[in-house]
């Protein structure tokens, strides 16, 4: 398939506004900046009333359609996130220990076969994301705290175990996972990432006076809150209400 992307014909403005829809798309795949905007995101679920929509998307064909190579291919640029990845992870307060050789799995061996998974994941749910966050967390640890694989299909299935998913609807799904059907879908939604302009993970969209506004990264929370009429309170906002 040939990934296009498009253009936005305007920039519109960010402004703080009480017309902000409470629909938040987050389009991401299993790097470690998009664990921690998913950890944060959850984290203000309640307390700025969203619906947090999660949309599992092919970096691959993100970066094919916007003409973007990977900023951990430039040594100085490898280095520095690594070192800032110890920092974020303090800061935001979410365990993470990069694989022994990052290369290895985020360029060689990719995440197609995990995001075709939880594509069929969210595919056979229904009323919200649930399950299809819980197999993501279970998937991001086998990466970012246990080092393990998540292309097999046992590696998988032992992800969606812990997930509480059973047996029979773990076969299911990786039957489900190779069909044209949920192959299409997550081409789809990838499309549907470019455009609105990505060109890399973690992105969340979110709607103001009925325009889109996207965000790249696990930075931009403090700008989020704003064009969303909300209020940032760090990165644990349960502690900050205590002190309040």
């Amino acid at each position: 398939m040939t990934w296009s992307h498009r253009t936005p014909g305007s920039v519109s403005r960010f402004v703080r506004s009480p017309f902000a829809s409470d629909d938040l798309r987050l389009y991401f795949m299993f790097l470690s900046s998009v664990l921690l905007c998913l950890q944060v995101m959850c984290r203000y679920r309640n307390v700025w009333n969203i619906d947090l929509k999660l949309r599992p998307a092919f970096l691959g064909g993100v970066m094919q359609g916007a003409g973007n190579k990977p900023p951990g291919v430039v040594p100085t640029k490898f280095l520095y996130m690594t070192k800032d990845l110890q920092r974020l992870s303090r800061y935001f307060d979410v365990p993470i220990q990069p694989p022994s050789d990052p290369f290895e799995v985020m360029f060689n061996k990719g995440s197609l076969p995990a995001m075709r998974f939880l594509t069929a994941v969210q595919q056979k749910e229904k009323g919200g994301d649930k399950q299809v966050e819980q197999v993501s967390r279970e998937l991001w640890r086998r990466i970012w705290s246990e080092d393990k694989d998540i292309t097999q299909p046992a590696s998988l299935s032992e992800a969606a175990k812990r997930a509480g998913l059973s047996d029979g609807e773990i076969a299911e799904l990786l039957r489900l996972s190779s069909s044209q059907e949920v192959k299409d879908k997550l081409k789809n939604v990838t499309q549907d990432a470019l455009n609105y302009g990505a060109f890399g993970f973690p992105m969340l969209v979110c709607h103001v006076e009925g325009e889109p506004e996207m965000f790249f990264g696990s930075d931009r929370f403090e700008l989020i809150a704003h064009c969303m009429g909300e209020k940032w309170l760090g990165p644990r906002p349960d502690n900050s209400a205590a002190k309040l």
